[in-house]
């Protein structure tokens, strides 16, 4: 039944053959330049606006085609046609299984209108972890309690425990024009609807800082494809909800002046193919092609993994301290409040 949905689509729409994908930037938006004002150590409010960039469109889909994992969905320009095909595509598939086909393209619903070819897996997994670019393993992470990255070339992010890969998915990160800052960093502050100091009306829901100065962080918005932002690391929403939770924050001082503890590390590595082909559109012709290495994930690792170590036994220690010192000041406090 999958094959014959495939090739009456491909008898409505037409074959065509596969063409270099160029993408446009259109640089006349209706948006500001966020600023790059920091947040005052425990001001969660002050935060820099992620802008979106609208691109021109992907240009000539490439013809159906299949090599066993993943199959080339064309989407036509005609609207009443593209219709048609969404309709037949809803009623294929769940909406669990959609969700993740359009997550592995690195679009949230709403933004499904911008490609103009789906990749789809033959088979659905909607944990998605089938289809992780990253190793399941990495044995130089055995000791790092909570890593995150987020690689450039695939736009993606993938989250360690302990070594092990527990969770992955899409992200749209920031455009040539405003390019996400790569390297270590750590989680800062985190706010569930943070709200931009360019504008009140820019909304950032489920945010992590990631970078003070600058005002990075990953958060909520818009997947369309590409990357897109203004150099913030965008998130499905359910993805954003996870990883607010599972991210631990800076620890400053009583004043809220001083930094005690950095939070989770964070390492974003890589450029993104400009103006080429997107990655994920190789998976039509190899099912690897999106695939990190276990030696290339460890050599961007280990010149930073002495500091990562550092920095979390050092939490641990300031936690241990606030912990003890909390339990210690309890009897006086409730002896206090029962006099």
């Amino acid at each position: 039944m999958r094959k014959s949905f495939l090739y009456t689509l491909a008898i409505t729409l037409f074959l065509v053959s596969c063409k270099k994908e160029n993408e446009t930037t259109n640089t006349n938006t209706q948006e500001n330049i966020p600023s790059t004002e920091t947040v005052p150590m425990g001001d969660n409010d002050s935060i820099k606006k992620d802008s979106v960039i609208e691109v021109v469109k992907e240009s000539v889909s490439p013809m159906i085609q299949e090599n066993g994992f993943y199959t080339g969905l064309v989407l036509p320009k005609d609207k009443k046609l593209r219709d048609s095909v969404y309709a037949e595509f809803s009623k294929k598939y769940s909406e669990r299984e959609r969700y993740t086909i359009l997550a592995l393209n690195r679009l949230d619903s709403k933004s499904k209108w911008n490609a103009d070819t789906l990749v789809v897996p033959t088979k659905i997994d909607t944990t998605m972890m089938a289809y992780s670019p990253f190793p399941m393993q990495l044995d130089v992470l055995s000791n790092v309690k909570k890593f995150v990255v987020f690689s450039y070339p695939i736009q993606a992010y993938g989250v360690y425990s302990n070594g092990s890969l527990v969770k992955w998915g899409p992200t749209s990160m920031g455009s040539k024009a405003a390019k996400t800052k790569t390297g270590l960093m750590f989680a800062n502050w985190k706010k569930k609807l943070a709200i931009s100091t360019v504008s009140d009306e820019w909304k950032l829901p489920y945010n992590v800082n990631v970078h003070n100065t600058l005002g990075i962080g990953w958060h909520e918005y818009t997947l369309p494809g590409y990357p897109a932002s203004h150099s913030c690391l965008r998130l499905l929403k359910k993805d954003a909800q996870w990883l607010y939770s599972y991210a631990d924050t800076w620890i400053l001082n009583p004043g809220g002046t001083t930094l005690k503890a950095n939070g989770t590390p964070v390492v974003i590595f890589g450029e993104y193919p400009w103006g080429g082909r997107k990655p994920w559109r190789k998976l039509l012709n190899d099912p690897n092609a999106n695939n990190i290495s276990v030696e290339e994930m460890t050599q961007l690792i280990e010149p930073n993994i002495e500091k990562i170590i550092k920095e979390q036994s050092n939490r641990e220690r300031v936690a241990d301290s606030i912990k003890t010192a909390k339990a210690l000041a309890a009897p006086a406090q409730a002896e206090a409040s029962g006099s």
